[in-house]
């Protein structure tokens, strides 16, 4: 098993494959924002490389995001190969849905297991201010197909932000019960220069939880994924909604991940600033022995928390760069 200095099995690793994305969103995207050159960016070859060492510590389960990792070419590749590493159990993606309806199918069939979709307004003109493109019809038919695509749970991924999306709390809540998906609810975070930010735009889990209690029954899920969301189910219904509580709650002692960005920095922690050069390893010859012990002591320089005496630092980063 892959642990760190407080106990922690480490067993989920988040791989962002491209800083790019065809979205631009207004808490997301820094104001001089450039893309990490091509040649910085990690080949297939060696994030299958990183995947099959760190599957050889003790990693069971991945997920790839972005940017939006929709926009790299041949992903379906990138799964088989992931695939056929007999240790990994669970291969998902996190996307904002744009592109996936029509790739959801051959996605699925080289072994794509779940799907998270990012969306943040069910009003098309607001998804449009939000985002900066109007696609919202998009991202419902991706959701729509990775249903019938048999991707279980489909799970769609909220930001709530006071004063700019707040009053479409229960209108998730009754998107995730009529649709069947999992709504998760996620505090507002704070990363790069995204002009949104003010932690007084903060809305914690608990505020949302008793909004939607005010309408509907709610029990707790004993059938959601083990991870940092707090699932229920809604009026014995298939739907759920989770509530993810970075900002209001400490749920850093059930951390079980580590990050892989784009351009092959190994991060511990997503609220540190803390990066471990993967890529010079990788690139330089290195044995998988040598790759193995640098992440085992990357691992081990985790973090117990993120944030002290409930002060908020504000990560350089954006979501782009470290990967949503």
């Amino acid at each position: 098993m892959l642990t760190d200095n407080f106990n922690r099995v480490i067993n989920y690793l988040r791989v962002s494959i491209t800083d790019r994305c065809n979205l631009k969103c207004r808490y997301c995207t820094d104001s001089a924002f450039s893309f990490i050159p091509h040649q910085e960016i990690l080949r297939y070859e060696e994030i299958i490389r990183f995947v099959r060492i760190a599957a050889s510590l003790g990693v069971r389960k991945i997920r790839l995001t972005g940017g939006e990792p929709l926009r790299r070419k041949d992903l379906s590749f990138l799964l088989k190969e992931m695939g056929a590493i007999g240790s990994i159990d669970d291969i998902s993606l996190t996307t904002n849905g744009v592109e996936l309806a029509d790739a959801v199918e051959t996605l699925r069939d080289a072994g794509l297991r779940r799907v998270n979709i990012s969306l943040d307004s069910l009003k098309p003109e607001r998804f449009a201010y939000i985002t900066g493109v109007d696609a919202f019809d998009k991202v419902i038919r991706s959701i729509e197909k990775a249903k019938h695509a048999g991707l279980h749970p489909v799970k769609i991924n909220t930001v709530i932000i006071k004063g700019f999306n707040d009053d479409e709390v229960l209108d998730f809540a009754d998107f995730a019960r009529i649709w069947e998906v999992q709504v998760r609810f996620i505090e507002f975070m704070p990363f790069g220069d995204g002009a949104l930010w003010d932690r007084s735009r903060i809305i914690s889990s608990a505020s949302l939880e008793q909004t939607i209690r005010r309408v509907h029954d709610l029990h707790p899920s004993i059938y959601s994924d083990k991870g940092p969301a707090k699932m229920f189910l809604i009026n014995g219904t298939a739907g759920q909604v989770g509530f993810i509580s970075p900002m209001s709650s400490h749920i850093c002692n059930e951390c079980n991940r580590i990050r892989l960005t784009a351009d092959g920095k190994i991060k511990p922690c997503l609220f540190s600033d803390t990066e471990h050069d993967v890529k010079a390893l990788l690139r330089g010859g290195a044995s998988d022995d040598k790759v193995a012990d640098f992440v085992r002591r990357a691992v081990m320089a985790k973090p117990e928390r993120k944030v002290e005496a409930g002060a908020i630092r504000k990560c350089q980063r954006s979501m782009r760069l470290i990967g949503g």
